[in-house]
């Protein structure tokens, strides 16, 4: 694929639907938050078994008239009711990842858009009302729109008795009422696919604005059915909820400023993985060469340590955030790593993920990374009746042991994967960048970073060169080091002789995740777009 190129604005997102419905904002004059608005609400129709309205977001803003960033958590906290004691007295250990105990936490979306285009009206000349935004996607739904491989890969697999991960959706009613035929088959690639539901519910978010979500008529459908069925979410939870602008975290590496968000977001990990790297003189070691991935295998132990260490909702505990993130704790990091052995006392890893991330870059340099999700692919599987809104479980992840950093407890927001990414030169952004994939997040941002940044890579280059993951990403059960079979044997044999558990899998997996980048070429402007083979994304400009 080659890279996109343009003059004037730029978008990229997992799918080419949403990604020409901001486009057609963009080229009507409107701003990249109000484009990445608009393919984030067509992202929650057309992409639906990745994320959803009610899932949650993170966003990183660039605000080209005062050379600002901006970081917004819209991540929804835990509900009132729901305590440890609550699910022990149930029998449970750890909280179900389907059903209706997993849909725990408020859902934090529409109050991302909403705070994101407040900012836009007030900062950026917002040219566009609020209900023209989500016009494409409410189209979608109503209208309906074919099937993507993907969906109709995932949907069956969440069928599959033997997948232990996916079977309980099985006995999920609201998702085989939305996702499957009247038949009870599931739509194939290619079909036509409506969710007549959700467009009645996104029409009134367009027509009486988000809090009608949170504090009006869907709010009350949600909670209604919710406590019919068990779950732990009241009214005054909605009620309650709010998104916050939060300040973002910043690292240099090499010439750059890496930015990203604070916790209860893994961006501290991202950041982590640079600021280590940055004590290596990485071109030496080659592009593609066991001692490349190595390092980076090695980096990424060493910041996860960190993050699973600290990582959770600071309201809740003190992370010692500037101490995590100094270059001197980089340094002492990178002096950790043997470059002749594997580290193997690192702890087991657990989290994953199921995500969508875009990139904006408007004619004015006003730039956005978001990324929306509801962790599981189809999330808890629960869908309100008359809502048509896949609720996320990512509420799931929270611990019921009390003495764990990530512990449960009431209006607590939990750990999370999602973590968008911007690098800035000379106080302007340089690259837009992001991906999904749990784990796989912060070393596929290092790969772009590293690819692009040391070696030179173009955009498109560096999303399609080949990719690795250590530890657990989205669909994927095992603990080991997947490495995509492009990869030469002869790399893959050293990796192996170093002490890595390497296990080979396809070429183009979306195991590794979706990612997607702009980069905006400080000499003249232009915007470089990419997406990922691996999905059903594209990145188009004008």
């Amino acid at each position: 694929m080659p890279t996109i190129m343009a003059p004037h604005g730029m978008v990229t997102t997992p799918h080419y639907l949403a990604s020409q419905a901001a486009l057609n904002i963009l080229k009507q004059g409107g701003n990249a938050i109000e484009a990445a608005i608009t393919a984030a609400s067509a992202l929650s129709v057309v992409y639906p078994h990745m994320n959803s309205i009610g899932g949650d977001n993170f966003w990183l803003i660039y605000n080209a008239g005062t050379g600002e960033v901006k970081s917004l958590n819209a991540s929804g906290r835990a509900g009132s009711c729901a305590t440890i004691h609550h699910y022990n007295t149930q029998g449970y250990t750890t909280i179900p990842t389907r059903g209706y105990l997993a849909a725990n936490t408020v859902p934090g979306v529409i109050s991302g858009w909403q705070k994101a285009y407040e900012y836009s009206q007030h900062n950026l000349a917002g040219l566009f009302p609020w209900c023209d935004l989500l016009a494409e996607a409410i189209g979608y739904a109503k209208n309906g729109l074919p099937v993507t491989p993907s969906q109709a890969y995932w949907t069956s697999t969440a069928l599959d008795p033997a997948n232990p991960e996916f079977h309980s959706l099985n006995h999920c009613e609201g998702f085989r009422r939305t996702f499957l035929k009247k038949d009870g088959n599931h739509y194939q690639a290619g079909e036509l696919f409506t969710q007549y539901d959700l467009a009645a519910t996104l029409d009134l978010i367009a027509t009486k604005g988000a809090n009608e979500f949170y504090q009006g008529s869907i709010a009350k459908q949600l909670v209604s059915d919710l406590q019919a069925n068990g779950g732990v979410l009241t009214l005054d939870d909605f009620n309650q909820h709010t998104a916050d602008w939060v300040p973002p975290l910043c690292v240099s590496y090499r010439n750059y400023q890496a930015y990203n968000l604070p916790p209860n977001t893994q961006g501290l990990a991202s950041l982590s993985l640079l600021n280590i790297l940055n004590n290596y003189d990485i071109t030496a070691l080659g592009e593609g060469t066991a001692a490349y991935y190595h390092l980076l295998i090695e980096a990424t132990k060493q910041a996860f340590a960190d993050r699973d260490r600290w990582l959770t909702d600071p309201d809740f505990a003190d992370i010692p955030l500037s101490y995590l993130l100094a270059k001197q704790h980089g340094c002492d990091l990178a002096a950790r790593i043997n470059m002749s052995k594997a580290a193997n006392e690192v702890t087991v890893l657990d989290p994953k993920g199921d995500t969508v991330w875009l990139g904006v870059v408007d004619n004015k340099g006003n730039a956005v990374s978001l990324i929306q999700s509801i962790y599981y692919d189809f999330g808890s599987g629960v869908i309100p009746r008359e809502t048509g809104i896949l609720l996320q479980n990512r509420g799931s992840y929270f611990s019921l042991d009390p003495t764990h950093i990530n512990c449960l407890a009431p209006r607590k927001r939990t750990f999370h994967t999602l973590n968008p990414a911007m690098l800035l030169k000379d106080n302007k952004p340089y690259l837009v960048y992001g991906t999904m994939g749990g784990e796989g997040q912060p070393q596929t941002q290092a790969a772009l970073v590293t690819r692009i940044v040391d070696f030179g890579f173009n955009v498109q280059a560096a999303i399609d060169a080949p990719r690795w993951l250590y530890g657990r990403s989205w669909g994927a059960i095992s603990n080991d080091l997947k490495i995509e079979g492009r990869v030469p044997s002869a790399v893959v044999e050293q990796l192996a002789n170093l002490g890595h558990p390497v296990k080979t899998v396809d070429n183009f997996t979306d195991i590794m995740g979706h990612a997607g980048a702009i980069l905006i070429d400080p000499a003249n402007n232009i915007k470089h777009g990419g997406a990922d083979p691996r999905g059903d994304g594209a990145a188009i400009g004008y």
